[in-house]
């Protein structure tokens, strides 16, 4: 069993940067790929970013692509999303998850734990 907890979101203005962070208790984290996932108000969730376990390769929804990074550090079980360069359409609660398979868009299946999300507000 593993337990997800996000950290680092809250109040931002638009063209500044938060970073992310999953950290992970319970067991590693080390099996699963991660994603992040966001969801605003009155609209779906949908994946931001996902990064394999085994090579480290990262993907991205292309509404992202040169703003956000995904990183993890096995050391401390934590999976971070560096985001830059924000906007108001950035604002949502946004998830990380353990789960299967990353696809190139940035998306995760086959989620086996999520965390309970850290709402970010990019607002001036």
């Amino acid at each position: 069993q593993v337990q997800l907890v996000e950290s680092g979101g809250g109040l931002v203005q638009p063209g500044g940067s938060l970073r992310l962070s999953c950290a992970a208790s319970g067991d590693t984290l080390d099996y699963y790929n991660i994603g992040w996932f966001r969801q605003a108000p009155g609209k779906e969730r949908e994946g931001v970013s996902c990064i394999v376990n085994s090579d480290g390769s990262t993907y991205y929804v292309d509404s992202v692509k040169g703003r956000f990074t995904i990183s993890r550090d096995n050391a401390k079980n934590t999976v971070y999303l560096q985001m830059n360069n924000l906007n108001a359409e950035d604002t949502a609660v946004y998830y990380c998850a353990a789960g299967e398979l990353c696809d190139g868009s940035g998306d995760l299946y086959g989620m086996a734990y999520w965390g309970k999300g850290t709402l970010v507000t990019v607002s001036s």
